[in-house]
């Protein structure tokens, strides 16, 4: 049965996972080690802002048109030098991403856009830009959402499940092209896959599906 959203699907903000992640940030902060985050589609870079409160150094991976927002944030809030922007196409990243390995990362949207087999290649690529014992944590739509209402794909495999929404879904949150949604057991599989020690995973009010992983 769908969960009936009344609100974005994209769930930006402090929601848990995100607190858990500025926790671990908390337990890891060492004055003789500065934690080290990569932040995925970072929106406006209102998490990245928190990770650097916390005294992180924080690179932010998202496309061009965010950079001149993300990088006036961060001087706004007095962060210029903790707050790194460089442009990510997520299903290309390149070889080196500044301040890797990480101890955390964090991947808010666009995993979505993918079909399975290459978000999960994404995620083992991501993964080993992890220290040992670095955690990512994960969000993804979800298959159990209003965005799985008239969805095409829904009783396919998720190896298989890669089309566009409803229309009037598509329109109402403005998410356009194919995108293959998650139950959490996908997104549970999608991180042992990929070679993580999958330690969380969590399906939120509003459908979507959360996950927390630990490179061994």
């Amino acid at each position: 049965m769908k969960t009936n959203i009344s609100a974005n699907p994209l769930e930006s903000g402090n929601d848990e996972l995100e607190r858990n992640a500025l926790e671990e940030c908390v337990r890891r902060q060492r004055l003789n080690h500065r934690v080290s985050v990569l932040i995925v589609s970072a929106g406006r870079g209102e998490l990245a802002v928190k990770f650097a409160r916390l005294g992180a150094t924080v690179v932010v991976a998202d496309t061009d048109a965010h950079k001149q927002e993300i990088e006036g944030r961060a001087l706004a809030a007095g962060f210029g030098h903790e707050i790194r922007f460089v442009n990510l196409d997520l299903a290309a990243p390149p070889e080196h991403i500044p301040g890797q390995a990480f101890d955390i990362i964090v991947v808010r949207r666009g995993l979505c856009t993918l079909p399975y087999a290459e978000a999960r290649r994404v995620v083992r690529n991501l993964l080993l830009r992890l220290v040992i014992g670095g955690k990512m944590y994960l969000s993804i739509l979800g298959l159990n959402s209003e965005l799985g209402d008239a969805y095409p794909d829904a009783e396919k495999p998720v190896e298989a499940r890669y089309a566009a929404l409803a229309t009037d879904v598509g329109a109402k949150y403005d998410i356009n092209g194919p995108v293959c949604l998650y139950t959490e057991r996908n997104l549970f599989m999608l991180l042992l896959e990929a070679g993580a020690s999958v330690l969380r995973t969590l399906t939120t009010t509003w459908g979507n599906v959360k996950g927390i992983a630990v490179r061994v």
